[in-house]
């Protein structure tokens, strides 16, 4: 559980402290990290000291101490020497050991905890009881953010995130696929999407991800009670595939954001499909040429003035006139009203939902 690095670095500590050698042995005799520039021991010692009830032993120079896991030994701990002093200083460092183990435990359970709840495959008694014990509060404000990157996430990328965020344990960095990072965020009172908004652009700004184009951050709603966590993931989620197919220029998306596109997302394909040949008959929102197109997108920018969108078009009024009517008498659709432009606008977006439905069919 515990790399062999880290238990390298704290027997380098303890010698620095206590000018003791050490050695850190598992149950089958390998050596795991040492501070010995010689050391050999006999595998029958380790053997006997494993199989026996005692709990430390001095073996020909050298203290043995067993360090255990919920009564399951774990490693055997060395310490040079036959004095008290070794003794006393070899118990301290099985301790120190054993919270090591206690401490990596408690992070892999509150990390399998986090996952699970997310994925909601938590029973509601079951996500109490267990936050209790891991000491986890229940009832704060948090959200759900994911980090979506388009290359498969490396290492150092899920490590960049969790220095941001400074190893605070009140916050969860995790992940449950290979190209995106978990936050879930603790909120204090008087934080909410505006600065929810700033730290996810930060995070993009701070770690370099902004200038890839590919890599995309979205967040949830802000939620109270921890049974929640796992809507606000889902809506991130969405967040995602929603912003994708109609704000794909923004790197950062928010749920409460997503408008008209979030209900688009989960109509039925068939039903998309009768819409837009009611809407259009049988052409497409394709057929238009480049002109018209950039005509429409224009006007709807400019919220259906006409005399803004000519001048930004560099165009006289009237041939604006002339080409609304013109897509007027192609699809019955008068733009300049504003119940036609809505079922034009909803129409685009169908379109543009469908094309990205067909890329991910293949």
């Amino acid at each position: 559980m515990i790399s062999n690095q880290v238990l390298q670095n704290t027997l380098e500590g303890l010698r620095e402290i206590s000018r003791t050698e050490f050695c850190i042995i598992d149950t089958d005799g390998k050596t795991l990290a040492s501070t010995y520039s010689e050391f050999e021991i006999q595998p029958q010692d380790i053997q006997a000291f494993v199989e026996s009830q005692a709990a430390s032993q001095l073996v020909k120079g050298y203290q043995y101490f067993k360090v255990c896991d919920d009564y399951q030994l774990e490693y055997i701990l060395v310490a040079h020497g036959e004095d008290e002093d070794t003794y006393m200083v070899g118990k301290l460092a099985a301790f120190q050991i054993q919270s090591l183990i206690v401490a990596y435990k408690e992070r892999f359970d509150k990390d399998s905890f986090i996952k699970n709840l997310l994925l909601d495959n938590l029973l509601l008694v079951d996500i109490y009881n267990r936050a209790k014990k891991l000491h986890i509060d229940a009832d704060v404000r948090r959200v759900v953010m994911i980090l979506e990157l388009e290359q498969e996430r490396e290492h150092s990328s899920m490590e960049s995130v969790k220095s941001l965020f400074g190893g605070k344990s009140k916050d969860f960095i995790t992940a449950v696929d290979e190209k995106s990072i978990i936050i879930v965020k603790e909120l204090e009172e008087n934080e909410g999407y505006e600065e929810m908004d700033k730290l996810a652009q930060t995070i993009l700004d701070t770690l370099g991800f902004e200038k890839e184009n590919t890599t995309h951050i979205a967040y949830g709603t802000i939620v109270s009670e921890l049974k929640e966590v796992s809507r606000s993931y889902k809506e991130a989620r969405m967040a995602l595939d929603v912003g994708k197919i109609f704000s794909p220029e923004k790197d950062v998306i928010a749920y409460s954001s997503l408008g008209i596109g979030r209900l688009i997302y989960q109509l039925p394909i068939p039903l998309c499909k009768m819409f837009i040949k009611e809407i259009f008959g049988g052409k497409s929102p394709d057929d238009f040429d480049e002109e018209t197109l950039v005509t429409i997108d224009k006007f709807f920018e400019n919220s259906l003035n006409v005399s803004e969108t000519s001048r930004q078009l560099y165009i006289h009024r009237n041939t604006l006139v002339y080409r609304l009517d013109k897509l007027q008498k192609s699809t019955g659709l008068d733009l300049r009203v504003f119940e036609d432009a809505i079922t034009f606008k909803i129409a685009l977006m169908v379109v543009r939902y469908m094309k990205y439905m067909e890329t991910l069919e293949y």
